[in-house]
């Protein structure tokens, strides 16, 4: 063999060999699993909190066997009962008062009896109405009283009860059996009905007066992302009787046209005179509403993972995160809450909840032009939807289930509808850089808990977000995305909205939602301040000829709930905060600032009669003192009967002395949404969030954040490569490890039923 041969072979089996040695250090220096390591946690707080804990499903199951027993009268499951029947509209928590909760808290006093709400229709009675009663003590209940009178003042009528599932079912076989077939060429010939290819919308509140229970029902073809597929027919059901035998048709819309009937409609399109604008039909999926990505798949998106594990401990309804604790709930109505909020172990907020989103409608049509929804009244709470991971929250969150139990005699789990998990905003909480006289920089990641919940109230998808910060301010925000609603495009239409598709109208509309926030800032007893700037003139003092123009503090005590209530449209103080009794090291009262982001549209004219049911919306803030018996801002009644309100949050604000007093903040967000091309096929979260931060207002002494592990500093005589110098230059020996991610599961579509 000739010796170029052989040393052209030691040379490939000495790469081999080198090669083979580098795959194996390479193997060798591949990242490990990530360490779990959960934070240290206060049983005795976990075990407090459980007084503001949801109904588990055991407990929901106890109380209703305990009605059935005991009120004496038959009780249907809601989902097949009829309006004449007897049913269970929902249960809830019942929470103790605060004075007994803050007992237990603080004082070591008794634990409150743990109770329930429950919502009863009684329509097989000769005076069908609405009864709540409280049911205790939980587990094992052996007593139910009757509230309705002492927080209601009486009985409350039967008309004002929240629409049932089942309730929407009847009216569809109403239509299906005894409307429908009365125009049968317009039905077939125009909108090609096969007894399943349409989609009904109900507007809200139902009627004119107080009694009317008349809805609109507008038609859209049944397919995929139907709210934006109108076909032009719109239905007036008279369903008032609790015997569905005598429901009625009131009148039919078409294109522009009102009706006696749908025998009228048939009768003059049989003669002609209908203005047909037939719709395309729309294939299953939508077509252009649907939200089937039209790209192909590619690299995958950005993730967070924990390198050693969640640095937040949730059990049971208590969360720990950093220098925050805070107990959580969902409340089926209004959906997501806190309670018992601490940070460095002090109590800065009692409770902080949702209380309503509603939405005002414009249209030419006369579904939209008269729908006003109040959530509250669908469920929020209720319509938390399963969230799927990687997408509604990060992939790695912290996903818990919800049970509640309402329109149904049996308990009913949400699976994965919350999740909780903190987040690194990728930008910094606060630094500096500092290029004149020393050289260094200081910093801190700005890495926030989020607790999230996503509900889908018909077309609207919400998401609820609590965020908790590490310089102690709380953010409550809520997003909107689905579809916008809409209407057949007609005549003027394009003066309510504009065009989205060939016979699509978006329609304006406002968003407006109503948060109850309890803040006890440094005890329960707060007074309410306004800070601002003003300018004043003065002559420099060193050369008395010269003007300055300058800026100064001004400050007000806002002594009275009428000097604190804010319309909805008026200037309010920049900086307006709940005062503590108490003092900062500065000699400044403690305080925790409210800011608002909003953008809401105008609040519905307070001529108008139905005014005072959502009269909430007046104000962007109101400050009252808090009273037990006033514990939301509205009522799950409102909705059905907004023209005698079951409760009229005007009448809160009565000029009462607010100095020195347990004190509740009322704040209200929104926007306008004027649906444009760019929503379909859905409405996205850009732009379309708003809500309020709570911030530290000289409540410390500094900045509390600086006693966070996660602040970097370093100067330009240190070693910035060090560990123990500057903590980030660890991460590629701390952070160099592989997250575990769990299989993807969803359990969203189980359970289901539709209407």
């Amino acid at each position: 063999m000739h010796m170029k041969t052989i040393l052209i072979l030691l040379v490939l089996a000495l790469a081999t060999v080198f090669a083979l040695v580098c795959v194996l250090l390479t193997r060798g220096r591949a990242p490990s699993p990530c360490q779990q390591q959960p934070p240290a946690r206060a049983e005795a707080e976990e075990s407090r909190s459980r007084v503001f804990a949801d109904l588990t499903a055991e407990e929901l199951a106890q109380v209703v066997r305990y009605l059935q027993g005991h009120l004496g009268v038959p009780l249907t499951d809601a989902s097949r009962a009829e309006p004449s029947d007897n049913c269970i509209a929902s249960l809830d928590v019942q929470l103790p008062a605060k004075a007994e909760v803050l007992r237990f808290l603080d004082e070591g006093g008794a634990r409150p009896p743990r109770e329930a709400l429950a919502v009863l229709y009684f329509g097989d009675q000769p005076e069908p109405n609405i009864t709540e009663y409280v049911v205790g003590p939980l587990p094992t209940p052996a007593y139910h009283r009757d509230v309705t009178a002492r927080k209601y003042g009486g009985k409350l009528p039967y008309h004002r009860r929240p629409t049932l599932a089942v309730e929407y079912k009847q009216i569809a076989g109403f239509l299906r059996s005894q409307v429908f077939p009365t125009a049968p060429s317009f039905m077939h010939q125009v909108l090609e009905y096969d007894g399943n290819n349409l989609a009904a919308m109900t507007a809200a509140p139902r009627g004119f007066r107080s009694g009317d229970r008349i809805t609109w029902l507008a038609l859209f073809q049944n397919v995929s992302g139907f709210f934006v597929h109108p076909v032009g027919l719109e239905v007036l059901v008279d369903h008032s009787s609790p015997d569905t035998s005598r429901w009625a048709v009131s009148r039919v819309f078409y294109n522009g046209q009102y009706y006696r009937d749908m025998a009228q409609l048939e009768s003059a399109y049989a003669q002609g005179r209908v203005s047909v604008a037939k719709v395309r039909k729309a294939p299953r999926d939508g077509d252009f509403s649907s939200m089937k990505p039209r790209a192909p798949g590619a690299a995958p998106f950005p993730l967070q993972y924990e390198p050693q594990g969640p640095r937040y401990s949730v059990r049971d309804n208590q969360v720990q995160f950093q220098a925050w604790s805070f107990a959580f709930g969902v409340s089926v109505s209004t959906g997501l809450r806190l309670f018992d909020v601490r940070h460095q172990g002090q109590r800065v907020a009692y409770e902080i909840s949702v209380q309503e989103a509603l939405s005002v409608y414009g249209s030419n049509c006369p579904g939209g032009m008269s729908t006003r929804y109040m959530d509250g009244s669908f469920g929020i709470g209720r319509y938390s939807s399963p969230l799927v991971r990687g997408v509604d929250c990060p992939y790695l969150a912290t996903y818990l289930d919800v049970h509640y139990l309402a329109q149904s005699q049996v308990p009913r789990t949400i699976k994965n509808a919350l999740c909780i998990f903190e987040h690194n905003l990728g930008s910094p909480l606060r630094r500096h850089y500092s290029n004149l006289q020393s050289l260094y920089y200081g910093g801190m990641v700005n890495s926030a808990l989020v607790l999230r919940s996503i509900a889908t109230v018909g077309n609207y998808d919400y998401v609820w977000d609590f965020i908790f910060y590490q310089n102690g301010a709380i953010e409550g925000k809520v997003q909107a995305t689905g579809y916008p609603s809409s209407s057949f495009l007609h005549g003027d239409g394009l003066r309510y909205g504009n065009r989205l598709w060939e016979h699509t109208l978006g329609t304006v509309h406002t968003h407006s939602v109503n948060y109850k926030v309890d803040l006890d800032v440094g005890g329960v007893k707060n007074s309410l301040v306004a800070h601002d700037m003003a300018f004043e003139m003065a002559r420099a003092p060193w050369n008395p000829e010269q003007q300055i123009e300058r800026p100064r503090l001004t400050k007000k005590v806002l002594d009275t709930e009428d000097q604190a209530a804010f319309r909805l449209q008026e200037k309010m103080p920049r900086y307006i905060y709940f005062a503590a009794n108490s003092k900062n090291k500065w000699g400044h009262q403690r305080g925790y600032r409210i800011q608002i982001t909003s953008f809401a549209g105008d609040h519905l004219p307070e001529a108008s009669s139905m005014e005072r049911a959502i009269s909430w919306a007046r104000y962007q803030l109101a400050v009252t003192r808090r009273k037990e018996e006033e514990p939301t801002s509205t009522s799950i009644y409102n909705q059905n009967d907004p023209w005698t309100p079951t409760v009229a949050f005007a009448d809160f604000i009565n000029n009462e002395t607010i100095t020195n007093e347990d004190l509740v903040a009322w704040i209200t967000a929104g926007f306008l949404h004027i649906p444009h091309s760019e929503d379909i096929p859905n409405t996205v979260t850009v732009g379309n969030a708003v809500g309020f931060l709570l911030r530290p207002y000289n409540y410390y002494d500094l900045d509390p954040s600086i006693y966070s592990h996660d602040g970097v500093f370093f100067t330009s005589e240190q070693d910035v490569t060090a560990c123990d110098v500057n903590p980030i230059a660890c991460l590629p020996k701390t952070a160099s490890c592989l997250p575990s991610f769990p299989p993807f599961t969803y359990d969203g579509f189980q359970n289901v039923s539709r209407l």
